[in-house]
């Protein structure tokens, strides 16, 4: 016999993501920070290390966040990359595909971050909500 409970009667089974707002000042401050630190170490040199590191800082701050939150995350990555670690270094410019794709890697990279997170949240809310005994009768 299956027993109904509601899940929001105790413990919330899934964490609550944080709000967008919050995930994007993040994503400033954490990409201003990368930046900064790269540039300092002359680790601005191939933006391809800046890429990867804000590609890690994107996926990072996408465990955390709701999916709504990814294209604005990659948007402020993909802003701080093409200003300060893409030549011409201090000027905006769109140069087509190299930009589509770096915005593509940040976006991606944004959202498999969130995706981890609602995976390995939902696994642990299903072991939460199981009994020990239905879980090894199903294995």
């Amino acid at each position: 016999m299956v027993e109904w409970r509601p899940l929001r009667a105790a413990v919330r089974p899934v964490p609550e993501p944080v709000p967008t707002p919050f995930v994007w000042v993040a994503a400033f401050i954490g990409a201003l920070l990368t930046v900064g630190v790269l540039s300092a170490a002359n680790g601005l040199t191939d933006p391809l290390h800046a890429l990867l590191v804000l590609c890690v800082l994107a996926a990072l701050l996408g465990v955390c966040a709701r999916f709504a939150a990814a294209p604005g995350t990659a948007a402020v990555c993909w802003l701080f990359l093409n200003g300060f670690a893409v030549p011409p270094q201090g000027e905006l410019a769109w140069q087509g595909y190299p930009d589509a794709g770096r915005l593509a890697f940040l976006m991606v990279a944004a959202l498999l971050g969130t995706v981890i997170a609602r995976l390995v949240n939902a696994r642990g809310a299903y072991r939460r909500i199981t009994t020990g005994g239905d879980r090894d009768a199903r294995s």
